[in-house]
């Protein structure tokens, strides 16, 4: 099985092409891809990579984590599953501004 990788501390210049050129160097490397904003296309300054076997991921790991990239160092390790995002729509939350005091409303007499 694929075992994807997180790649983070990147030059923000990083490409998805140079991020598979590096890791290339520990093996066949299936896919890799530098994470951007959405909006701007900037770099996060992370990325992931997908190795073709288990052996090489951990190669990849023990060559590349903690390594000097460019005068950043790279962290690298076995990426986590997404955390699952709730979709209840904008944020917000509380029902601020209502309730509280009856302070200068007017009154019934």
């Amino acid at each position: 099985m694929n075992k994807k990788l997180y790649v983070g501390n990147l030059l923000y210049e990083t490409t998805d092409e140079e991020l598979r050129d590096i890791f290339s160097q520990a093996g066949n490397v299936v896919s890799a891809s530098v994470i951007r904003y959405q909006d701007t296309g900037r770099s996060k300054g992370f990325g992931f990579v997908e190795m073709e076997t288990d052996e090489a991921s951990q190669k990849a790991i023990d060559m590349f984590n903690g390594q000097d990239n460019k005068g950043r160092k790279l962290v690298v390790a076995e990426a986590r599953p997404p955390k699952p995002r709730n979709n209840f729509g904008g944020g917000g939350g509380g029902g601020g501004g209502y309730g509280g005091g009856r302070r200068g409303g007017f009154r019934r007499e």
